[in-house]
């Protein structure tokens, strides 16, 4: 079996079209283990009781950003060593140098295309 139809993903957007286009991304790949999520929190409580191998979280997002869902990842032991991929217009300093002391594994600015978004995943968890 291949790495594509084992690999169980999350992806974490507030914005519908978003999460659209990620999964839409996914399907393209052939990752067909795929869940979305509109709400950080709830989809921590989600990835507590049942982790998946790799979030696609969205940065910006109301009560809860991408990197404190990362956080929120790390300090838990079940969640702590899944994959973290930020996507992100806002690609500076400040997001990214926060990222690294999470242990954040990849970066995607937007907008990005299908190719893109592979080679970030392929960073992450190997050739798919």
């Amino acid at each position: 079996m291949k790495l594509r139809e084992k690999l169980q993903v999350m992806v974490v957007d507030d914005m519908a079209t978003s999460r659209g286009l990620i999964t839409q991304a996914l399907d393209e790949m052939g990752i067909v283990n795929h869940f979305a999520e509109a709400d950080p929190a709830e989809a921590f409580k989600k990835l507590a009781a049942r982790p998946v191998h790799l979030v696609i979280s969205d940065f910006n997002m109301p009560n809860m950003d991408g990197l404190q869902l990362l956080e929120a990842l790390r300090r838990t032991k079940s969640t702590a060593r899944i994959g973290f991929i930020l996507v992100s217009g806002r690609a500076d300093g400040e997001v990214l140098g926060r990222g690294q002391k999470l242990a954040l594994n990849n970066f995607i600015s937007k907008p990005f295309d299908t190719n893109g978004l592979r080679a970030c995943i392929e960073k992450v968890v190997g050739r798919i």
